[in-house]
């Protein structure tokens, strides 16, 4: 799970503008339930379709929060967007549009498809609005972005005596992942560019994925190659596959690849090739697992692209240099692949990673009698997101805006896509009821038998061991923000229990965000565990790292 810098979950989803809009109204009556008007202006000139969203917030939270957001400067709003770190404050209200012809009106009805609550039960109040037409249906993973339609940010009183009209009035541009803010301080403009002249586009299409969707699929990502490296030497080095979390994909992945680049150019991090794995897709992260819904991703990667950059640079070419490293679902995906293919990789540097062991998914055990994915035995609500000690938002909240945020693509939905099998419609089985949370036992049962890594090395370790004993190393806060803790601690007793030879560390009171922070540096965790990799890789090496400057 990763939700950083992820416009549908920002933790900072509300902006400063210069002025706010005042929507128009009409005279037409309310109905019972709450309506709006929504225009197709200026934003495109052909057809258009996809999910049309409705934000909106009481106006006194979003100015204190822009203010806040601004030191005070302003408390101007050109934001409005969901945020389940905040899960209830925003209204969302959405409807699917087909064939929107440029200047027509359509009508949304916010009762019917919305999130808490229909909009007729909001409290009466000045509120803030925003529309968005997401024309790609991606906004459960990439929030607004490119080719996205929006209107401004519009100032209503609700309950009104008449139907408010938002026009959507612009296409967001796209965005040069390469070209950073002239406002962002001159080391990270720096640091951008020098990464950007040792990183290579990977756009590699794949025969066993087109094959599965019978239509050209592209496996994508930037390969890095460390100061000095030569193409024509017969000098080579280990390789690091890195994979990215939810809501991570090729364009949002500069400042990682960065802080490497910039790190082995210090000396503070090992030469050493890295992989950045695009693992995005339409229906959210595949998660490089082979799946009924999804396709071959882990026999593509493995048996197709690997073996293609073996074959285009000076890479080991041998399992103990090859390593791979990923946080929260990257994090999942890095302990799949090192489990499922323990012959190819040597070692996985895992942290927070999303659930291995489905007794405790997130903190909900799938495999309990009558298990509900909202509530516990008890009646309460099962926690999903917290600061520590203080509950953020819950299982359900969580899905439930999902749910409107759109059909796929979403980190819930995603799991489904990856781990379900396919149902009669195509369309993979939910595992929990979205309305009632009921967990669907034989869903769960498909999930065990095929993706629960802990059950998986209890049944098959005898087989495993040789390949991949002493090769998973996992690290997680004891505060994880999403409750990932709970898995790993599972996960490690299933390998003590086994006599595995496997390295855990549960980082006292860390989040799923400050995870890598050792004293002044945010990526001191990396760079050890850069060396860590190194050192298998190269164990009569004299070569050691240089000490970090501390801010």
């Amino acid at each position: 799970m990763h939700y950083r810098r992820h416009a549908v979950v920002a933790l900072l989803c509300l902006g400063l503008l210069s002025g706010t809009a005042i929507a128009r109204q009409d005279t037409s009556a309310v109905p019972a339930h709450r309506f709006f008007h929504v225009q197709l202006g200026a934003a495109s000139a052909q057809p258009t379709s996809g999910r049309l969203l409705l934000f909106a917030i009481e106006a006194k939270t979003a100015e204190v929060e822009a203010k806040a957001d601004s030191d005070g400067k302003s408390n101007v709003v050109d934001e409005v967007d969901a945020n389940p770190f905040r899960a209830t404050e925003t209204s969302v209200a959405a409807r699917e549009v087909s064939r929107w012809m440029p200047g027509q009106s359509i009508d949304v009805d916010a009762d019917r498809l919305a999130f808490p609550a229909g909009w007729s039960q909001l409290p009466p109040g000045d509120y803030y609005m925003q529309a968005v037409l997401d024309v790609d249906h991606s906004y459960n993973y990439t929030g607004r972005g490119a080719g996205d339609l929006v209107s401004d940010v519009v100032k209503v009183h609700l309950p009104t005596a008449s139907i408010p009209t938002l026009t959507l009035v612009k296409a967001l541009p796209a965005r040069d992942p390469w070209v950073v803010p002239a406002s962002a301080p001159a080391p990270m403009r720096e640091a951008v560019a020098a990464a950007r002249q040792h990183a290579t586009l990977v756009d590699f299409t794949s025969p066993a994925l087109s094959a599965f969707w019978g239509r050209p699929i592209h496996m994508r990502g930037w390969v890095l190659t460390p100061p000095g490296y030569d193409a024509k030497s017969s000098k080579r080095y280990p390789v690091v596959y890195y994979t990215q979390g939810f809501g991570g994909n090729n364009d949002r992945v500069m400042g990682p690849l960065s802080n490497v680049n910039a790190a082995m150019a210090k000396g503070e991090m090992p030469p050493m090739i890295w992989v950045f794995l695009d693992e995005s897709s339409p229906t959210g992260t595949h998660e490089f697992a082979d799946s009924v819904n999804n396709g071959p991703w882990g026999r593509a990667l493995t048996e197709e692209l690997i073996p293609r950059l073996e074959s285009q640079y000076r890479m080991d070419g041998r399992p103990n240099g090859r390593f791979l490293n990923g946080h929260s679902s990257g994090g999942w995906a890095t302990l799949w692949l090192q489990t499922r293919y323990p012959k190819i990789f040597g070692g996985t540097w895992s942290t927070s990673p999303d659930p291995s062991d489905f007794h405790d998914f997130t903190g909900i055990d799938l495999y309990a009698p009558n298990a509900n994915a909202y509530h516990r035995p008890d009646g309460s609500a099962y926690p999903l997101v917290r600061d520590h000690a203080k509950v953020l938002g819950t299982f359900e909240q969580f899905a439930k805006l999902e749910r409107v945020l759109g059909s796929y693509g979403g980190q819930l939905a995603s799991f489904d896509w990856v781990f379900s099998p396919r149902g009669k419609d195509g369309q993979p089985e939910p595992m929990f009821d979205r309305d009632t949370g009921a967990v669907d036992p034989v869903v769960v049962a498909y999930w065990r038998d095929h993706y629960d890594i802990a059950w998986r090395l209890q049944r098959e370790w005898p087989q495993l061991k040789a390949d991949l004993d002493g090769k998973i190393h996992l690290y997680v806060g004891t505060a994880d923000t999403f409750y990932l803790d709970g898995a790993a601690h599972k996960l490690q007793a299933v390998l003590d229990g086994l006599h595995a030879k496997s390295e855990f560390h549960f980082l006292s009171d860390r989040t799923h965000f400050d995870l890598y922070k050792q004293g002044g540096d945010r990526q001191g965790l990396l760079k050890q565990i850069s060396w860590e990799m190194y050192a298998a890789a190269r164990p009569d090496s004299k070569l050691k790292p240089l000490a970090a400057a501390t801010p």
